[in-house]
């Protein structure tokens, strides 16, 4: 496959010339060579730390090149903050979202214009219904953005960006938190956008998305530019090759088995949240040994709170929760361990680790009382270091040694930890909360991976993630959590991304409670 750079001569509208940035220690832009074409939607592709988002930081004008130069419209573009670029005409919208919760969707708006006089809000206010008109998006100015979905709010963040008239938009991450069919609404729209003359640069991990959306796409390795293919011309596999470097398993390799009895049952919990968002409201599962059980829905919706039932960290004010023969309603989080439970938190570094530790101390983390790992209270560090090192190399954590301060390990290695930790008990429950997310893909590639290991030992995993494409690959069936309850249970042959979308956005009514 040809990867060499597909240049248009003299319809770039933005081009970066060996474009350097280096942080202490990490060359995250190694004369990095982007041209991006006039309205055209074009992907910004890589793993984690391939400096995909360092460059798309320099077109916004949040960090300034050390070495190599930008130009807009073939003229040298010198910016020193976002609002340079936005006058300049490139806007970005970042995946955590920039908005004023208490505040309207126009006062939102309009907010950033840094006007110092009285604000004209009914101009505003026209502008914007023009354009919730012409892309057919319903969302009343006066709403309070606080009160909208997640959806809605990415809606106000982009048109937000496009009040400025923006020639050039760049999105980060944009469908991490939206159902499929709001994907395919967004990526409706998108192409209207691009249709219409605005340049879109896109910057995704998912690469069914790339291939559905982009006109092209440039890949990065390791700070440096792979190449910049058109899209119509390569398969997800020729890009994933082009990220890591060598071939990598597109579809997780799940043989059909037998199940065996429930491992874990939840009848009926209620659980509230501090801000009534997120809280369970007569929540009912059950997952059995050998099986993995997917937990799909928006996020916000009793996700974390389902997580923290279970392992025991809150304890539902209504309802049971019973591990094999064991009643652990209300028991704490070391009792439950105890009946067999392993659990890999969402948050890895705020809930998993302890980020000053080695390797090695978070390899023992909560076991090192352990018969295993100290007597008399005393620590036996020839045992400690023995199991360090066998963890290191079956689990394929990447450290220089097992002594290594665990804060100067990326996200996939971290991962990797806590699997070692929470797998060697040889459990008989796995709870896993967004197992990939933030991983690149060799790393998601090896969690799937042992996931699918563990289920085939006859483990129950319970598999909770907002990556749809993971929970249908992974899952021997699919739940969809909708405010704080169990909407809908099936197998994934049995069903389609649009109907278990429509379930997650609460548009179908409950088909029952999960069997």
């Amino acid at each position: 496959m040809d990867t060499t750079p597909v240049t248009a001569p003299g319809n770039d509208i933005l081009v970066a010339e060996e474009v350097t940035k280096v942080f202490p220690g990490v060359i995250a832009n190694d004369a990095v060579n982007l041209n991006v074409r006039r309205g055209e939607i074009h992907c910004l592709l890589g793993e984690n730390g391939a400096g995909k988002t360092t460059l798309a930081d320099i077109l916004y004008g949040v960090y300034r090149p050390d070495d190599g130069r930008v130009l807009l419209n073939g003229e040298p573009l010198d910016l020193h903050s976002p609002r340079d670029a936005i006058e300049a005409g490139i806007g970005m919208v970042h995946q955590h979202f920039e908005l004023v919760p208490p505040m309207s969707v126009i006062e939102n708006v309009v907010i950033g214009t840094g006007a110092k006089q009285w604000l004209d809000l009914s101009e505003a206010r026209r502008r914007l219904e023009e354009f919730f008109a012409d892309y057919d998006v319903e969302i009343d100015p006066d709403a309070e953005v606080g009160r909208l979905s997640v959806g809605e709010q990415q809606w106000v963040e982009i048109f937000k960006t496009l009040y400025f008239g923006v020639e050039i938009l760049i999105l980060d991450e944009p469908t991490a938190v939206l159902t499929p069919q709001g994907v395919d609404e967004l990526f409706r729209i998108l192409r209207q956008m691009r249709d219409e003359g605005l340049t879109i640069i896109l910057i995704t991990h998912k690469l069914r998305e790339v291939i559905a959306l982009s006109d092209r796409v440039t890949v990065l390795r390791r700070g440096e530019v792979v190449g910049t293919v058109n899209t119509a011309d390569v398969e997800q596999r020729d890009l994933a090759r082009m990220m890591v470097g060598r071939d990598v398993l597109m579809q997780a390799d799940k043989a059909q088995h037998d199940t065996g009895e429930v491992v874990l049952k939840i009848d009926d919990i209620h659980l509230a949240s501090d801000t009534g968002r997120g809280s369970l409201k007569g929540l009912s599962l059950d997952v059995r040994g050998g099986e993995i059980l997917g937990i799909a829905g928006v996020s916000g919706n009793g996700q974390n709170a389902l997580f923290d039932a279970v392992v025991g960290v809150r304890h539902p004010e209504q309802g049971t929760i019973r591990i094999a023969d064991a009643d652990t309603t209300h028991a704490p989080p070391h009792k439950v361990a105890l009946q067999g439970v392993a659990s890999v938190p969402g948050d890895r570094i705020a809930q998993g680790l302890m980020m000053d530790f080695s390797v090695k101390e978070n390899l023992i983390l909560g076991n090192q009382r352990a018969r295993r790992f100290a007597r008399a209270g005393v620590l036996n560090r020839a045992e400690i270091d023995r199991f360090a090192d066998e963890s290191i190399e079956h689990f394929e954590i990447k450290t220089p040694s097992a002594s290594q301060t665990t804060s100067t390990l990326s996200g996939g290695n971290l991962q990797k930890i806590i699997m070692a930790r929470e797998l060697s008990g040889e459990p008989r429950l796995i709870i896993v909360h967004q197992p990939t997310r933030g991983l690149d893909i060799a790393a998601s590639e090896y969690v799937r991976r042992r996931l699918i290991e563990e289920r085939d030992r006859g483990v129950a995993v319970l598999l909770m993630s907002e990556d749809l494409d993971e929970i249908f690959q992974l899952s021997d069936r699919i739940a969809v959590i909708y405010d704080g309850r169990i909407d809908y249970v099936a197998e994934p042959e049995a069903t389609s991304l649009e109907e278990i979308g429509l379930y997650m956005a609460g548009v179908v009514e409950a088909a029952g409670a999960a069997p």
